[in-house]
């Protein structure tokens, strides 16, 4: 039959290369899943090596909080030990899986079900077709066929043996292989393992206990904790008063950033104050840098759109200034203070912090006398204790002469400050071809033979009863400072001071619109503080014409400024002033005397 292309030999045939077939496709499908498991043991073997790895580097991270490791180091040095024998294991039966599982079956793939579909009688009908040609060798070739044939047959009735084998084979492989790895694991978890073991159970159930005691305790401290009054976690509930007399402070502020023509941002930092430099630590430095010198300069309480507890430090010259916002209102009003302590240059003398008391409470005692019951309740209630009027309780240590402060001002008189220049006037000076004022040397007055300007911050004015006498300054200084503190102003505007042989002018450095001016004949008195250099003030002489007086009672103002330059300079430039006039009333005078007077004069002199 084999020699004869026949029906029942072909449909036989068929049969067989069918079921040869299905068991390509199904150990192709076996190979398949024999390889993941193979390539999953060798994963294990990696993973197991890195894993001991990885607890021999837990003695190298040098934790900061590692106190009382010990114990763990060394059991996961043994751990290591023993995941690195492990290790070895899964090594060795990654090895037996690929020789006695994975390539038994790859090689009955390959040798076995690789190249049988030969069609055997194709070459039937190309030999039936050419054998009246060439006999001999349509002889010769159909033998080779017929023995081909045969060799075919006979293996396709080999296979169905050899399957038998090769399924079976991959699999007492694999089993083998795992009873070997089990039973060298036995070996390994001998009985000192064991009470290796029992030892680390032993100490994680101890330290479980220390933590489920802590837990408990933690548990307890927050139920405490969390019992309080919802009042707690309101804003600014901070019962503790504000300390004015600081010379240092510490803390976080935000900080406005410019990120664009009008966008910003804001950073929280850490800021603190060294000596007379306010200093910022950003995120993850090691020190802190300096930001801004504190010596002369200004602080003042601003308005922010978006954030509230603002205030801006400026620097003397006024080309360096930066928005901070503290979180809280003590804090806002604690750093305000201490850097207008620190701009004193407090920190350089020999007892800073007994200078900073001392100035805090001559401000509060130096406030306007009470006289009225009810000033004295209301004051009493905002936690200030009632002070007695000075002239009460140190009579008889002033000098006679001493005017006593209800001569130098009213008690009662209400203080102005800020000066708001009408809506009118400011319309008039910015009007085209209204008159603005260049404080850089250009001016439409007369010519003047002075000029000085100085960057100064209006704190106050108020009326006062006399001014001839330097006194009334420096008590219209301590009710000023002392309203602000009481009262927490500490928001000021700066402003350019124009001081010229013929008046004074307070100068707005944005718009150079005049605030307000002064004749210099109308400035009667000028002093600076004692203690304080930058603070000066000067009295001007009105008239009050309340009365229908033709020539009006005479009324008096004082006004307090803080410069960034010493105020003597300023005085010093007044006095200056003062004299030019004079010297330019005393030459007036001269040139109208007679011709024969003037010559004689001259001969004199």
């Amino acid at each position: 039959h084999c020699a004869i292309d026949m029906l029942f030999t072909r449909s036989l045939l068929s049969v067989f290369e069918e079921d040869a077939g299905n068991l390509t496709d199904y150990t192709n499908q076996l190979l398949q899943s024999m390889q993941r498991v193979f390539g999953a043991q060798s994963e294990m073997g990696l993973a197991t090596e890195q894993l001991s790895q990885q607890l021999l580097a837990y003695e190298k991270k040098n934790f900061a909080l590692g106190k009382g490791d010990e114990e763990v180091i060394t059991t996961l040095q043994s751990f290591a030990k023993t995941v690195g024998e492990l290790n070895s294991l899964h090594s060795e039966l990654a090895n037996q899986m690929a020789d006695s599982m994975v390539f038994p079956l790859i090689q009955f793939r390959e040798k076995d079900l690789t190249g049988r579909d030969v069609d055997i009688f194709k070459h039937m009908q190309k030999f039936i077709i050419l054998k009246s040609d060439m006999v001999k060798e349509v002889a010769y070739t159909r033998r080779k066929q017929h023995q081909a044939s045969l060799q075919y047959y006979c293996a396709l009735n080999a296979l169905q043996y050899r399957k038998r084998v090769a399924m079976l084979e991959p699999m007492l492989g694999y089993t083998q292989a795992q009873i070997s790895f089990f039973k060298k694991g036995i070996e390994l978890v001998s009985k000192k393992m064991d009470n290796f073991l029992a030892s680390v159970s032993k100490m994680t159930q101890n330290i479980q206990v220390q933590l489920d005691a802590e837990a408990e305790a933690m548990r307890v401290s927050q139920r405490e904790l969390l019992s309080v009054e919802d009042t707690v976690y309101m804003p600014d509930k901070d019962n503790d008063p504000v300390n004015r007399t600081l010379i240092q402070k510490a803390g976080y502020l935000n900080i406005r950033n410019k990120t664009g023509l009008v966008t910003t941002a804001w950073d929280r930092l850490f800021f603190f104050t060294q000596g007379g430099n306010l200093m910022c630590q950003p995120r993850g430095a090691v020190a802190g840098g300096m930001v801004l010198d504190l010596d002369n300069s200004s602080v003042m309480a601003v308005e922010c759109e978006d954030r509230r507890y603002c205030f801006q430090i400026t620097s003397p010259s006024g080309k360096t200034s930066m928005i901070l916002q503290a979180e809280s209102k003590r804090e806002y009003e604690e750093w305000i203070c201490t850097v207008n302590n620190i701009s004193r240059q407090i920190y350089l003398t020999d007892n800073p912090e007994a200078v900073a008391i001392r100035l805090n409470q001559t401000a509060i005692q130096a406030v306007t006398p009470i006289t009225s019951f009810e000033k004295i309740i209301k004051f009493s209630n905002r936690g200030i204790p009632p002070t007695a009027p000075k002239h009460d309780t140190n009579r008889e240590k002033t000098p006679l002469n001493s005017p006593e402060p209800e001569d130098l001002i009213a008690p009662g008189t209400p203080i102005q400050f800020d000066i708001m220049l009408p809506a009118s006037e400011f319309q008039d000076q910015n009007r085209a071809g209204g008159r603005r004022t260049n404080p850089f040397g250009e001016t439409d007055d007369e010519y003047s033979l002075l000029q000085q300007v100085f960057a100064v911050r209006f704190l106050g004015s108020m009326a006062v009863r006399c001014g001839n006498n330097q006194e009334v300054i420096y008590e219209a200084m301590r009710q000023v400072l002392a309203a602000r503190a009481i009262h927490n102003i500490f928001r000021t505007t700066e402003s350019h001071l124009m001081v010229t042989s013929s008046s004074l002018r307070l100068i707005d450095p944005q718009t150079q619109v005049t605030r307000i001016s002064f004749q210099l004949g109308e400035v009667c008195q000028f002093a600076a503080h004692q203690e304080n250099g930058r603070l000066m003030g000067f009295v001007v002489e009105g008239r009050d014409w309340s009365d229908g007086d033709e020539e009006g009672e005479p009324s008096f103002s004082a006004f307090v400024f803080e410069s960034n330059t010493e105020g003597e300079k300023i005085c010093y430039t007044i006095s200056l002033a003062k004299d030019i006039t004079e010297a330019k009333k005393v030459i007036m005078k001269i040139q109208l005397l007679p011709l024969t007077l003037y010559k004689a004069l001259i001969e004199i002199l």
